[in-house]
């Protein structure tokens, strides 16, 4: 009785794990959030996951966090240039 009542029925557990794995698919950088508010947002994410037992390998969580920072994608967009600001293509 105490374990229902601390973390919910199987059918709860069932849809906050169906609610957090939408939120991790769905992870993405807002405008304006610092590294740490995207970091902290998304080990939030993660440990509530791990929590109702969901397995994740670390190049998957390193690949999706990776994947949602914006200054990634600037500094990919900024080395397709030369030194002296010419386009490489």
């Amino acid at each position: 009785m105490l374990e229902v009542t601390h973390e919910g029925t199987m059918g709860m557990r069932r849809s906050r794990k169906h609610t957090l794995v939408s939120k991790y698919e769905a992870f993405w950088m807002k405008n304006g959030e610092t590294i740490l508010e995207h970091q902290t947002r998304f080990t939030h994410i993660v440990n509530h996951l791990l929590g109702l037992g969901k397995m994740f390998n670390d190049e998957e969580m390193n690949l999706k966090n990776l994947g949602t920072e914006d200054y990634n994608n600037q500094g990919i967009q900024e080395s397709s240039y030369n030194d002296d600001g010419s386009s490489l293509r």
